[in-house]
């Protein structure tokens, strides 16, 4: 029976990611869709999902096609004189030579309607990220200065680990003595190094007493015990103008640490690539923080928001920072670039995103069957 829950629970984890992952992704889209439709350009379909159709309706007014596809990943946004097989210049040409009545193809818009409408998918990302952001302050709080006696991330081969914990895991005695706050908790655990602590935690209802050895806290200077977990952040309900100037602090705090990443990742590729987590490592991620609670994950969505928008947003061929580029390129020269030159950097940067992928899906899946996880 208890298989029968853990594996449920696992499914309903793994569809909250998936539906938040989509949400993302179809919101992205609509940025597009909506700049689209500003500068006047047909978009043929605004799909969410992928895969078979399962639903779709056309606006008789524009013309568009609004469909539910069976795979409920992503979604897309079909525009006219966007045929996804050629590369932009190609499909600037064939629009110049055969399309060129048509006022409501992409291809018929200045190369600054493009660029915005290009854009306009990254930007919906960022907004979104703050707005998540709010939403959670407003609803949950913000982080306060405490911590909750709950097991966050945990560490593999721990004190805390092989005595059983975790994540999500409520402590709800120490030694005897009822724990109430996590800071209070941390500050017995660091005094108590090489000291046998008789520990009590809660998981599901279930009370589980172990015993636990705090070893030295990997922190240089300092003789402090450590059983290798960090506590749940805990979250303080806030007025309305302190969760905007929250939002924007935790937005700007997002920000430094995703562009930061990109930075180390390409400055010291060989040391940071292995840490790297794709769609796989997301959800671990996202199931140990859905038992933190809401406020948390809302926090993991707008900083998976964010990555989404500035990934969107490199130059690298088959995403939309691809595509901007050469809209800059032609805006620079006057004209598209040579279609045969266009195809074949798009070949190359598919193939190396192609290659980034697979080797960020190895690590994830490694680090999983190596009881390592992702965190």
């Amino acid at each position: 029976m208890s298989l029968t829950i853990a594996t449920l629970v696992g499914i309903e984890k793994i569809a909250t990611f998936l539906v938040m992952l989509s949400v993302l992704v179809v919101l992205h889209e609509l940025g597009h869709f909506v700049l689209a439709r500003r500068n006047g350009v047909r978009v043929n379909e605004f799909a969410v999902g992928m895969g078979p159709r399962l639903l779709g309706w056309t606006s008789p007014r524009t013309g568009t096609t609004y469909s539910l596809r069976a795979l409920p990943i992503g979604g897309y946004c079909a525009m006219q004189g966007e045929d996804g097989k050629t590369s932009e210049a190609e499909q600037q040409r064939e629009f110049r030579g055969t399309h060129v009545s048509e006022q409501d193809n992409f291809q018929a818009k200045s190369a600054w309607r493009r660029l915005a409408i290009v854009l306009a998918g990254p930007l919906a990302n960022f907004v979104l990220c703050y707005v998540i952001l709010l939403v959670g302050a407003m609803t949950f709080g913000v982080v306060g200065n405490g911590n909750q006696p709950v097991v966050g991330i945990l560490v593999s081969g721990s004190p805390a680990a092989v005595a059983g914990l975790r994540p999500g895991d409520r402590i709800v005695e120490l030694d005897g003595t009822p724990v109430t706050t996590g800071s209070k908790l941390v500050d017995q655990i660091h005094g108590s190094l090489g000291k046998r602590l008789d520990l009590v935690y809660s998981r599901d209802g279930a009370r589980t007493e172990v015993y636990v050895t705090p070893a030295l806290c990997p922190i240089p200077g300092k003789k402090l015990g450590c059983i290798g977990f960090s506590p749940v952040p805990a979250y303080e309900r806030v007025g309305v103008f302190e969760a905007v100037r929250q939002s924007g602090v935790q937005f700007r705090n997002i920000a430094d640490q995703t562009i930061g990443s990109i930075v180390l990742l390409v400055t010291h590729f060989t040391k940071y690539a292995p840490q790297i987590s794709g769609v796989i490592g997301m959800g671990q991620v996202a199931a140990t923080v859905e038992d933190w609670g809401w406020g948390p994950y809302l926090w993991l969505a707008a900083t998976i928001s964010f990555a989404l928008g500035l990934f969107n947003l490199l130059p690298i061929p088959a995403l939309d920072g691809g595509r901007a580029a050469f809209i800059v390129a032609e805006i620079i020269r006057g004209k598209p670039v040579d279609p045969e030159k266009e195809a074949m950097v798009h070949i190359a940067g598919f193939a190396a995103l192609m290659a980034l992928m697979l080797l960020v899906a190895f690590h994830d899946i490694a680090r999983i069957a190596s009881g390592n996880g992702v965190m």
